[in-house]
């Protein structure tokens, strides 16, 4: 329920941002209509401009011209509002002081970072300060990392319901995917990649797979796989792809994994292990059994392994800054409708039973389908207290926090999730 002590339910920060645009379009068409709602940004000149564009409801929302930097202003601003939701990257330049101030003031805050070094640094400074205030510090609302910490939430619940043990093996594959990622998505990949490239511990905190974790010396150490001969293991000692003996198709890396990977085993770690001890996860991108199916996917992971190296270096970075979506950049009306993606999580259980979650929605996922999953995160914390949201204080996961709540919001959004136990091959 709204908190009638502060004047505001939600204040969308960055509402000027391409993403904060479509976001602010999404609550005002499907917020209460008696949501105090606020837009707020460094400008109030691109203010104006975004609440007219929007239009209707929006017209009478307050402005609010606030910095990141700001200490003073953000700290009065997350006094005042129930939710803070920020569309402001990269989150580890420009995100520290609004999630700070939401921690000391008590507000819930969510936010769309895909970076494994800013939800680590939210971990380490803030959690606790927001476990004593109240509030749910929700990361990862958008494309990364809501389908996939959401799938595998309802994985678990399902075998749990079905007395079938807990997960093991979970793969999480791309079956289909139409839409651009947006130029904030790829800015902070380009801060991060400079970090790593510059501060050893920071990447050792990458290429860890627990990174998250708060209770990291409990968690399994890792392993590599056995090498293989032939065709495919040559190819896996290069690059990361892999082959199913059983179906004959090819896989290779999924562009969000490395962070999608990490909140999910978050969540299972926050949720005291609820997906299992076991529980081994991995995100990957179909590429189907034809002949072309192991160049595609070798294609794959050495094109993003040439964009993470190409970030972390000024000349190459200069060259692929030019090709690159710049932040506030998106695509037209026409290509957002365009937009799909369909996704298979698949798991196998300790008791062997098999388990299969469809998850899809016919958005652009980096764009449409993100600010439908924003703004209903957004809308969730500020309004769906009688549901129990947040479910927890403190850092938490879209699973954590908002869990089956918010799986039904998106449902009624025209989002797939469909669990089922899969029986024969």
């Amino acid at each position: 329920m709204p908190d009638h002590e502060r004047d505001l339910d939600i204040v969308l920060f960055g509402a000027t941002s391409f993403v904060g645009a479509l976001t602010a379009a999404q609550l005002a068409e499907h917020a209460p209509e008696d949501a105090r709602i606020a837009l707020a940004g460094r400008s109030r000149t691109k203010l104006e401009t975004t609440r007219a564009e929007v239009g209707g409801r929006a017209l009478d929302w307050e402005l609010v011209v606030v910095d990141a930097t700001d200490v003073a202003g953000l700290q009065s601003l997350a006094a005042r509002t129930t939710v803070l939701a920020s569309a402001v990257g990269p989150y580890a330049a420009y995100g520290r002081e609004v999630v700070r101030a939401c921690a000391e003031q008590g507000a819930h805050y969510a936010d769309l970072t895909g970076e494994v070094l800013f939800v680590r640094w939210s971990l380490d400074e803030v959690d606790a300060r927001a476990r004593e205030t109240g509030a749910a510090i929700v990361h990862a609302c958008g494309f990364d990392s809501i389908p996939s910490d959401l799938g595998v939430l309802l994985t678990a619940q399902r075998a749990a319901a079905d007395d079938a043990g807990e997960l093991g093996e979970t793969t999480l594959l791309v079956r289909s995917l139409k839409g651009g990622f947006s130029g904030g998505t790829i800015d902070s990949s380009r801060q991060q990649a400079i970090t790593a490239r510059a501060d050893p511990s920071a990447r050792r905190t990458i290429a860890d797979p627990y990174a998250l974790s708060p209770a990291r010396s409990e968690e399994p150490s890792g392993g590599g796989r056995p090498r293989e001969g032939g065709l495919v293991g040559t190819l896996r000692r290069y690059v990361p792809i892999d082959r199913d003996a059983a179906t004959g198709r090819w896989t290779g890396p999924f562009v969000m994994a490395s962070f999608n990977t990490r909140i999910v085993r978050l969540s299972n770690t926050l949720s005291g292990w609820s997906y299992g001890r076991d529980f081994r996860y991995r995100e990957a991108t179909d590429f189907g059994s034809g002949p072309m199916s192991p160049l595609l996917a070798g294609g794959m992971a050495i094109g993003l392994g040439g964009l993470v190296t190409g970030l972390a270096y000024g000349p190459t970075r200069a060259v692929l800054d030019r090709v690159l979506p710049k932040p506030g950049e998106g695509p037209g009306p026409e290509e957002r409708q365009a937009g799909r993606f369909r996704m298979e999580i698949r798991s196998t259980t300790t008791q062997g039973r098999r388990y299969r979650t469809k998850v899809g929605a016919d958005y652009d996922p980096g764009y449409g389908g993100t600010a439908v999953m924003f703004g209903q995160a957004a809308l969730s914390l500020a309004f769906d207290g009688e549901h129990g949201v947040p479910q927890r204080a403190g850092v938490c996961t879209p699973a954590t926090a908002l869990g089956e709540v918010l799986v039904d919001r998106l449902r009624e959004h025209g989002f797939t999730f469909d669990v089922d136990e899969v029986t024969s091959d």
